[in-house]
């Protein structure tokens, strides 16, 4: 068996950004620290992350990098998603794959409706920090502190003390449901000559029902066109020993937000370069794809300068506050080599905003130099609460900032690559709206999010489903703009 050492026995040559390392951060002013009353077991766990083995490798973080370039020209179509929180009790065979169904369904009408290939990031293994607007909240006319995500403190009120064990369960759980995602896409999970059953019951509008059918039976036509004329050499099928093609293997990306910087240093490693063995550069080994939230990239703050510094593929959440200048210099610190598809700007205004931020933004980058893959988040900016007295989002809000962002994207000869969803494979009720026609006063049914509302499965189908009816009608030129 070949070892991958760290430590290459040819010469090599380390390649990192100008006086960085991975702790340069730390003298750096933070937000959204966590402040953990034990410091001793603080570092005694992170000791222990830090020698526990990477749970991707470089040549994948350099695959998805490739990938994203590919989005950045236009070449590809970006497709994120999943909880808004994991929780720990998420990695089980069930809700994984849930998730991954739903997201290789997706993926599927995309492709269909775009005719060029889709890159896949889960918002999965490993998203389980969650940002809060205030460190404490009011229970029961007592304080305590807000609940941070699995990795930093409990649900339950009486576990809101931050502790350093849950770091260890989010590695350990990160892992175990990227073993079991990679070993089922292995075995021909995401075989196209078996697709999940297309149920399309949930569909209240007969004529939007027959659009969707329509939609399904002519991708199932050339599926079958391609077998049968020969294009497809697995036929077969996973079992058939010939070797695997884009039918029935996908690659699926893991990503979340990097919130806890002393977790993501002790996954920060000095690894040889997939297609440059002589050079060693930093990676981070907990995911494939890390992303900076709005409320952490200041361009002197800690998470900008350790974000500077890695291999990975980062993204930046950008919204009303972000400023057209502010952001060229962000990427000129994250991307001082403006390499295509390194950053994705992943954006979320709400649904009245768009139009008033979203021009700027694009024509400050556009002047820049700067090629980045544009996401559209139309999720965060448009939630609201309910009758219900709960927190939930409306997919006719949701659709609307979408087909603004195309648009706007269009007019100014820029083009989206991409959309950012929450969501999930269940059939929960926290988003209003959508084929199935989900009221307000039945949000309480199965309102299972400890954080943000998700689309449940039928609605996030929908949203792949009217992205693909705009991307068909496009490749025809006839002009329709809006989903």
């Amino acid at each position: 068996m070949t070892s991958r050492s760290a430590t290459p026995s040819q010469a090599t040559t380390i390649v990192a950004a100008k006086d960085w390392t991975p702790t340069s951060w730390q003298s750096k002013p933070i937000k959204q620290d966590v402040d953990y009353p034990d410091q001793a077991h603080l570092n005694k766990v992170l000791e222990k992350i830090g020698r526990l083995p990477p749970m991707v490798a470089p040549g994948e973080i350099h695959r998805l990098r490739q990938q994203l370039a590919d989005v950045a020209l236009g070449k590809a179509f970006l497709l994120q998603g999943g909880d808004c929180a994991e929780l720990f009790d998420y990695c089980s065979q069930g809700p994984i794959e849930a998730k991954l169904k739903v997201l290789l369904q997706m993926s599927l009408v995309l492709v269909w409706g775009a005719r060029m290939p889709v890159v896949r990031i889960a918002r999965m293994a490993g998203q389980y920090a969650k940002p809060r607007s205030k460190p404490t909240e009011m229970h029961e006319g007592k304080e305590i502190l807000s609940y941070r995500g699995d990795n930093v403190n409990g649900y339950d009120p009486d576990d809101r003390t931050p502790d350093p064990e849950r770091l260890l369960g989010a590695y350990f759980h990160s892992a175990a449901t990227l073993n079991y995602v990679r070993s089922i896409l292995a075995e021909g999970f995401a075989d196209l000559h078996h697709p999940s059953n297309w149920n399309l019951h949930h569909v209240k509008s007969s004529t939007l029902r027959q659009e969707y059918q329509s939609i399904v039976d002519r991708l199932t036509d050339a599926l079958d066109f391609m077998k049968t004329i020969g294009a497809d050499p697995n036929a077969g099928g996973a079992q058939s020993g010939v070797p695997a093609s884009t039918l029935n293997t996908v690659d699926i990306f893991a990503s979340h937000e990097g919130l806890l910087l002393e977790y993501e240093q002790a996954l920060t490693r000095l690894l040889a370069d997939p297609i440059d063995p002589s050079k060693r550069k930093y990676y981070n080994v907990g995911t494939h794809f890390i992303w900076i939230g709005d409320r952490t990239r200041q361009l002197d703050g800690a998470h900008v300068e350790y974000f500077r510094g890695i291999e990975n593929p980062i993204g930046v959440k950008c919204g009303p506050s972000m400023k057209p200048e502010e952001l060229v210099e962000l990427l000129n610190v994250l991307d001082a080599d403006k390499r295509p598809g390194k950053v994705t700007l992943i954006t979320r205004y709400g649904v009245d905003q768009v139009d008033k931020y979203l021009p700027g933004h694009i024509k400050a980058v556009q002047e820049s130099g700067h090629i980045v893959v544009w996401a559209c988040d139309p999720m965060h900016g448009n939630t609201k609460q309910s009758v219900s007295g709960v927190k939930t989002r409306h997919l006719l809000d949701i659709t609307k900032e979408l087909s603004q962002a195309i648009r706007i994207h269009k007019q100014l000869g820029s083009h989206l690559g991409g959309v950012h969803f929450e969501l999930t494979g269940d059939r929960v009720t926290e988003c209003v709206g959508g084929s199935m026609e989900l009221l307000d006063t039945e949000l309480l049914e199965r309102y299972e999010t400890h954080c943000d509302p998700r689309l449940n499965y039928e609605q996030a189908l929908d949203m792949a489903f009217l992205i693909a009816k705009y991307q068909e009608k496009q490749r025809g030129f006839s002009g329709v703009m809006s989903l």
